[in-house]
C-alpha cells in the first residue's frame, strides 16, 4: 500500500507541475509579446483605483515586462524542474497572494477582463478567481512533494537554461515594444469583415458608441443615429460599451467615422478594392512625433498612387487641431473607438496597411516604410505583398525551442557520458573485485636445511599422490634445495604442485662461486623462488635494496 502510495503521489506531483508550468508558460509568453496590452491593462486598474495620478508614467510599462518575463521563466523553471525548492517556494507564494487579490477583484470588478492572458483568453474576474483557487490548490501539492519532481535537466547545467529563458523573454519583449506584437486579433492576414460576422445561429451582442461633442462650454453625448450636423459641436471622446451580451466575434467594435462631420465611413474602408493606409493614434497628444516627415511623405506617395489614407484618433478636436498646425497633416482624420486602436496596433503611432478588408501589413512608429520602399507601386513592390503570418510565428517558435533543444541536448550528452564513465569505472571495480574472488590461495612450504636428495625425493612423492587424491582449494607449492630441483622435479605433477628455490642470487650470471642464478632455478623445471626469507635476512643481512636488484625467473616470485 505505501508503494502504491508513493506511485500515486509521485503522477499526482508531476502532473500537477505540469500543468501548473504550461498555464504560466502560456500566460507569461502572451504578456512577453504583448507587453503595451498589459500596460494598458495596469493603467486601467490605476485609474480604477484612483492611483494614476501618483504612479509614474514608465511604471505600469516596467511592471508589465517584469511580470510577463517572471511568468513565462518560472513556468519553464518548474517544467524542467529547475531550483525545485525555491521555484514552489515562488509558486506558493505567488499564488497565495494572487487568489485572494482576484476574489476582491471578483466583489469589486473595478475592470471586467483580469488580462491574466492577454486577449488571448478572456476570463471574468470571477472565472480568473475560480482559476486562480485550483492553480493554488496545484501549488501547494508540488510544494509539499518537490522531491518527487523529475528533472529534466541535470542540477549542474541547470544555470544555462534559467539564463537563456530569461534572456530570450526580455528580448522578446523588447522587440514586441520596438516593433509590434506579433499576435493580436487584428494580426497580419484577417480580413476584418469575415472576422466581424456573427455565426448563423448566434445572438449578436449589441454595442453603442458615444460620442461626447462640446459647444459653448456645454459637453453632450451623442450617438451614431443623431450624430449633429451642426459644424459648432467639437470632439471631445468617444466611448463603445457592451448593451446586450451574445457571440463575441474576434473583431467587435471597429468603426470610423469622419472628423469633422461625423459620417460612418467603415464599411467604405473595408471593401475598398485598392490599399489603405490607417495611420493609428488613440491619443495624439501623446503620440511620437520623431517621424512626421515620413509619415507626410507616405501621405504623399498614396497621393501620387491613388491609393486611400486616413489617420484614426480618439482625440479630441482641439489636439486635432494642434497635430494639423504641429505636423503639416493634410490626411483625413477618423474618430475611432480608443480602446479599438490600442487593440489595433500596439504603438502610438502605428500603421496599418488594408485591402479589401484584409490586414497586408503593420508597423509600429519605429519601422514605418522607408522612402527607398516608397519607388515602386504597391502592386509591384514587396510592401503591398500580403505578409505570413505563419512564418512570423513559427520564427517565434524556433527563436526559443532550437537553442533550448541544443541546450538540453548538449546536457543530456554529459550526463549520458558521465553515467557512462561512472559505469565503466564501476565495472572496473566489479571484474578487479571478481578477479580477485577467483584468484585460488597459495600454500607454500619449504624444508629449509634439512633432508638429503633420496628423503627429499621420497617427501615430494608422498606429497603429490596425497594431494591428487584429495585436490585442495588453493595452489600447494614445495620449495626445496637447489640439489633437490631436477629431482623432486620428475616426480611431481605439475597440475597439482609446483616447485620453487629455497633462494636465488640476485646476478644474472659471473663470477660468484657458490651462487646459483635465477636462470639455473628455471633450468630445472622450478617455477618459483623464494626471496626475503626472514632466516636470510637474519643471518646473511638480505636487505630491500638486494632483492630488489637482479632478473628473477618467469613465473611467480613468493615473498615472506
Amino acid at each position: 500500500m505505501n508503494r502504491l502510495g508513493y506511485k500515486l503521489r509521485w503522477v499526482a506531483v508531476n502532473v500537477s507541475r505540469l500543468l501548473l508550468a504550461v498555464t504560466f508558460v502560456f500566460s507569461g509568453l502572451v504578456k512577453v509579446v504583448d507587453p503595451r496590452g498589459t500596460q494598458y491593462k495596469f493603467d486601467d486598474y490605476f485609474q480604477a483605483f484612483g492611483w494614476s495620478e501618483w504612479i509614474p508614467g514608465f511604471l505600469p510599462l516596467w511592471l508589465a515586462v517584469l511580470l510577463a518575463v517572471f511568468e513565462f521563466c518560472i513556468g519553464i523553471y518548474l517544467f524542467f524542474g529547475i531550483r525545485r525548492r525555491t521555484t514552489s517556494w515562488f509558486f506558493l507564494l505567488f499564488m497565495s497572494v494572487m487568489t485572494p487579490l482576484t476574489f476582491y477583484l471578483a466583489l469589486a470588478d473595478p475592470v471586467s477582463d483580469c488580462g491574466c492572458f492577454g486577449d488571448a483568453v478572456s476570463l471574468t474576474n470571477w472565472e480568473t478567481f475560480g482559476k486562480n483557487v485550483v492553480l493554488l490548490g496545484l501549488s501547494v501539492l508540488v510544494f509539499r512533494y518537490r522531491r518527487l519532481m523529475v528533472r529534466f535537466v541535470s542540477e549542474r547545467n541547470q544555470w544555462m537554461i534559467s539564463l537563456y529563458s530569461i534572456f530570450f523573454a526580455f528580448v522578446l519583449a523588447g522587440f514586441c515594444i520596438y516593433y509590434l506584437p506579433v499576435f493580436r486579433p487584428y494580426h497580419i492576414g484577417v480580413n476584418l469583415p469575415r472576422a466581424m460576422v456573427v455565426p448563423e445561429g448566434e445572438e449578436e451582442p449589441e454595442y453603442l458608441t458615444t460620442f461626447v461633442l462640446e459647444k459653448d462650454g456645454v459637453k453632450k453625448e451623442f450617438t451614431t443615429e443623431d450624430y449633429p450636423e451642426d459644424t459648432a459641436w467639437h470632439f471631445v471622446e468617444s466611448r463603445t460599451v457592451l448593451v446586450k451580451e451574445g457571440y463575441v466575434p474576434p473583431v467587435h467594435d471597429f468603426s470610423i467615422m469622419t472628423w469633422p462631420d461625423g459620417e460612418d465611413i467603415t464599411e467604405q474602408v473595408l471593401s475598398d478594392k485598392g490599399y489603405t493606409f490607417l495611420l493609428i493614434s488613440p491619443y495624439l497628444e501623446f503620440a511620437d512625433d520623431s517621424n512626421i516627415d515620413r509619415i507626410n511623405e507616405l501621405y504623399d506617395y498614396c497621393g501620387e498612387h491613388g491609393y486611400a489614407f486616413y489617420c484614426l484618433t480618439a482625440s479630441g478636436d482641439d489636439v486635432i487641431g494642434r497635430w494639423q498646425d504641429l505636423t503639416g497633416a493634410d490626411y483625413p482624420f477618423g474618430i475611432t473607438d480608443e480602446i479599438t486602436l490600442k487593440t489595433i496596433v500596439r504603438s502610438n503611432p502605428g500603421l496599418v496597411l488594408l485591402k479589401e478588408g484584409t490586414v497586408y501589413n503593420k508597423w509600429s512608429c519605429n519601422n514605418l516604410p522607408k522612402e527607398e520602399d516608397l519607388n515602386v507601386p504597391l502592386e509591384d513592390g514587396e510592401l503591398g505583398r500580403l505578409q505570413s503570418r505563419m512564418m512570423t510565428t513559427l520564427r517565434v517558435v524556433l527563436w526559443f525551442l532550437v537553442p533550448l533543444f541544443v541546450l538540453v541536448f548538449a546536457d543530456r550528452i554529459w550526463v549520458g557520458s558521465k553515467m557512462y564513465r561512472r559505469m565503466k569505472h564501476k565495472n572496473r571495480i566489479i571484474n578487479l573485485l571478481k578477479r580477485k574472488e577467483m584468484r585460488k590461495k597459495i600454500v607454500a612450504g619449504n624444508w629449509k636445511m634439512n633432508l638429503n636428495l633420496q628423503e627429499g625425493v621420497a617427501l615430494a612423492t608422498e606429497l603429490n599422490a596425497a594431494l591428487a587424491a584429495d585436490k585442495p582449494n588453493c595452489d600447494v607449492v614445495i620449495c626445496t634445495p637447489f640439489i633437490h630441483l631436477a629431482s623432486v622435479a620428475a616426480v611431481l605433477d605439475a597440475q597439482t604442485i609446483g616447485l620453487g628455490a629455497e633462494n636465488c642470487a640476485d646476478k644474472e650470471k659471473g663470477a660468484y662461486t657458490g651462487e646459483v642464478s635465477a636462470e639455473m632455478v628455471k633450468s630445472t623445471g622450478a617455477q618459483y623462488v623464494i626471496l626475503g626469507h626472514s632466516e636470510r635476512r637474519a643471518y646473511y643481512g638480505e636487505t630491500a635494496e638486494i632483492l630488489g636488484f637482479g632478473k628473477r625467473p618467469e613465473g611467480h616470485l613468493l615473498y615472506r
